[in-house]
Order: C-alpha cells, then structure tokens, then sequence
C-alpha cells in the first residue's frame, strides 16, 4: 500500500506480466465537513450516515473485489492498481486522480466506482469551469453617500445578464450562480461581493465558448455600474477555482463494450449512463479508456445528513465490476486483454 503527496491511498495487484494497468478507484472524500457525525444507524434495512453511499459504497466495493481476487487466486495478465482517490467531490477539482495521471507508472484504462445500480455505464464525461468572482467599491451610507456604485448592484446585473445566456442542448451545456453573498449591513452601500459560477458542458469545446461569454458579462456588469452612477470605483476580480476537463468516448469501444456484456450476462439490461463528473473525467479527457460503474445496492439522500444504503443485492455490482475488469486485463490461460498497453506514461 502507498499514500501519494495527494493522499490517495493505493495498491497494486501485480499480473503475470508484460500486460496493461488498470485502475479501479473509488473517492475517499465526501462534501461534508471535518466533524461531521458519522456514525452509522440502521433503519428498516437501510443504513444512513453522511458519505455511506457516496462513496462509501464504491469504496466498500474495492475492498469486495481485492478479497474476490485473493479468494480465487486469479492470475490475470495486466496489472490492477486498486485506489481511493481525494479531491473528487465539491471543489477539490480532481486533485486525486490527476496525481494519479501524473505519477511515475502508465495507466492504460480506468474505472471509477459511484454508488448506482449495476445495469448502468457511463462513459462520457462532463467538464466543468468554476469561478469565485469578486467585486469591490468604495462603499458608503446607503443615504449619506447615495450615489457610489455599489458591489452587490454591480454583482447582481451581472447575474441578471448570466441568466438571460442562451445554451446548446446537445451538447448538453449549462450555467449557474451557486452561491452569493457581500455587504455588511441592510443600510450600507456594498464594499464587497462574491458569487461563485458553475459552468458545464459535454463538450471541451462548448465549455470554454461558454466561459468566454460569462466572463465578458462579469466585466461588462462593473462597467456598467460605474457608468450607472458616473463614478469609476468598482471594479471586479475573478479566479479558476476548478476545472475537470469534459471528454467522450466511442459506446463501442473496448472498455464500454466490456462493461454492457459483464452487465448481460449478470442477467441485467445494459443501460448507458448520461453524461456525469467523476473521475473518469481526468483518464477520458486524454484519450484513455475509462468508464464510471455503479456499486450495487440501492441509495437516497445523497450530499445529505440523511444519505442512505440499502446493501441488498449490492453483490451484483461488484461482480458486474469483477467481470469487466478480467475482460481489460485478462486472465493468464484463459482469455487475453482488451486493454492495449501504452509504450509511454501518459502525462
């Protein structure tokens, strides 16, 4: 076991050899903060926590899987590297997997455990461009000094203007103000502002002409208020908080294509997922096979002090995982990998 400078925890499961390296991961990180109470309660079956589906069940699948793999002493070709990853959820921008991608060994495919039912594989991955924007002013009395421009004006015809933006469907792009807040009393002219912006797309290409249109809204509303008022004292900073770059991937393509037939022949009807944010973003954005599966079980209250697992059956997903992975990296004397090794580590 090895922890990284990131804090990604990790092993390796060596093969016979001469064969590719797969990563199967699940994200050690929740959106809760440090002193959440999370002890476990069980109710009717379910068992609530914050963070026991996401991604405690991924997580609970890694262990399942390395003591499938010691039980029947399965030799396979490629190497497994099974980790828990940090940084995936909130704005931790994937600090965890793109450690990964830049550490010392090659990875030629990738999978990314999430709580979700067994019969689901995602294979596309949606970027995003996350900004924490700030406008600042001189500030004043609200009756006094009637007349300064003020931040949260500034700040709200900026959200005005980014709402009224117009986005593709397909390539499914989108935008948000997730979070305001500024000024320090109900009778005071704002000093100080900050919105924080989400901005999606399926598509590298989409996502960044979407950037562009929402930053010149940014600049534009602090021109406008000054002007508004005929003074020149606001004015507006903005920093990248976050990036996880968009990507796609071929349906038929090996890795996907293993997933669907691991998901057949468990019985289940394979479904390809909607585009989503995990990890497998990082692999996907440069040109590296990965796919995001479910856990198994079934799960609700996800991101809340209510979040529940309901472990019934959850077998099926972990054997659906188990299956998908012995079709990438082989088993020595029985079937070769699909997986093509890289001759370079990726960068």
């Amino acid at each position: 076991m090895q922890i990284d400078d990131a804090g990604n925890v990790f092993g390796t499961r060596k093969g016979r050899g001469n064969g590719p390296t797969l990563v199967v991961s699940a994200h050690l990180d929740t959106v809760f903060p440090e002193g959440t109470n999370t002890d476990v309660k069980e109710k009717e079956g379910a068992y609530y926590a914050p963070g026991i589906a996401d991604d405690g069940r991924g997580l609970a699948a890694i262990f399942s899987l390395i003591r499938a793999f010691n039980h029947t002493s399965l030799e396979t070709i490629g190497d497994i590297i099974f980790a828990a990853t940090v940084g995936e959820e909130g704005l931790g921008d994937l600090k965890g997997v793109k450690a990964l991608f830049n550490g010392s060994f090659s990875i030629d495919g990738f999978i990314s455990i999430e709580p979700g039912e067994p019969s689901r594989t995602t294979y596309l991955g949606t970027g995003s461009r996350r900004y924490s924007v700030n406008y600042i002013g001189k500030g004043g009395h609200s009756f006094g000094d009637f007349g300064l421009p003020s931040a949260i004006h500034a700040m709200g015809r900026a959200i005005a203007d980014i709402s009224n933006l117009t986005t593709l469907d397909e390539p499914k792009t989108t935008f948000t103000v997730g979070t305001v807040n500024g000024g320090t009393s109900i009778n005071t002219i704002a000093e100080k502002a900050n919105m924080m912006i989400d901005i999606r797309s399926t598509s590298h290409e989409e996502l960044f002409k979407l950037e562009q249109q929402v930053l010149k809204v940014v600049e534009r509303a602090a021109d406008e208020e000054n002007k508004r008022w005929g003074g020149n004292t606001i004015r507006v900073e903005y920093d990248l908080v976050g990036y996880r770059p968009a990507g796609s991937q071929a349906p038929d393509s090996y890795i996907v294509q293993a997933a669907l037939a691991a998901t057949r022949s468990l019985g289940f009807e394979p479904k390809l997922g909607n585009p989503s944010s995990t990890d497998s973003n990082v692999p996907i954005s440069m040109g590296i096979p990965a796919v995001t599966l479910g856990g198994g079980g079934e799960f609700g209250g996800t991101h809340t002090l209510n979040e529940y697992s309901i472990p019934t059956e959850a077998f099926y997903g972990v054997q659906k995982i188990f299956l998908t992975i012995l079709g990438l990296v082989g088993v020595d004397n029985l079937i070769e990998p699909l997986l093509i090794k890289l001759t370079t580590k990726q960068n």
